[in-house]
């Protein structure tokens, strides 16, 4: 089972101290996350005044840190539409880019989703592709790219844990009346990150964990980093499949 941290999200300071930011930064997360038994990472680039970028310049110092803080461990950028929320400029900044991270996250339900993957697909960066509705599954079926992906993730942002399930249980019957077959990953997001790690592993799916889904260990203390964040669903992940 692929326990992946999000680093970073867009997670501000003001929200968490240890939130990592600068390339530095997310190397040193990183690295920890993956010694305490994270099999691959995910952020989201800064620039140097701390704000989100798709800029060739940033991705480059970011990926070019991590890669070497974790050589061997896959790892990937965002690149949510709210970072550049034009689509035709979110894309020209991406083919830009001349350091290339192992894969990209995309969000299917975003406009320009299918053509950016198309884009980082053709130079050979893996697709993380994310669904959390009907209309990004669907989407993310017919876009041709689907069984080209490394992986799919399940991401839904509702807080009510039974309302949270039933929105991936439509997910997955629509991925499985597709044929789709690549791996799952699926995680929550605040309220739901722990619990979401839980109903992974009793499917069989990845799962994810890091400042990017929560701030808070499950008995609702502040976790002081990364690390601890994913230690602790390392622990989780054994206890459940235990019980299972």
């Amino acid at each position: 089972m692929l326990i992946e941290c999000a680093l970073n999200g867009g997670r501000t300071r003001s929200e968490h101290p240890g939130v990592p930011c600068t390339p530095q930064e997310l190397a040193d997360s990183a690295r920890e996350a993956v010694s305490a038994g994270a099999g691959a990472a995910h952020f989201h680039v800064r620039n140097r005044d701390g704000h989100e970028s798709l800029e060739a310049e940033d991705v480059a110092r970011a990926v070019e840190a991590v890669r070497a803080a974790i050589p061997g461990t896959p790892f990937g950028v965002s690149t949510g539409t709210w970072i550049v929320p034009d689509a035709k400029a979110r894309h020209e900044k991406v083919a830009q880019w001349k350091v290339l991270p192992p894969f990209a996250s995309i969000n299917f339900n975003e406009e320009g989703g299918v053509a950016l993957a198309e884009l980082l697909l053709s130079r050979g960066v893996g697709i993380e592709a994310g669904v959390g509705s009907a209309q990004a599954v669907e989407a993310f079926v017919a876009s041709g790219t689907a069984n080209r992906c490394i992986r799919v993730m399940f991401e839904s942002e509702q807080q009510d844990l039974r309302v949270a399930l039933d929105v991936v249980e439509r997910l997955e019957k629509v991925l499985d009346r597709a044929g789709v077959k690549i791996p799952r990953l699926l995680h929550g997001l605040n309220g739901t990150a722990w619990d979401l790690i839980d109903a992974a592993v009793k499917r069989g799916y990845d799962t994810r964990i890091g400042f990017e889904d929560t701030l808070l260990l499950p008995n609702g203390a502040q976790a002081a980093s990364n690390v601890a964040l994913v230690t602790e669903a390392v622990k989780r992940a054994g206890r459940s499949r235990t019980a299972s």
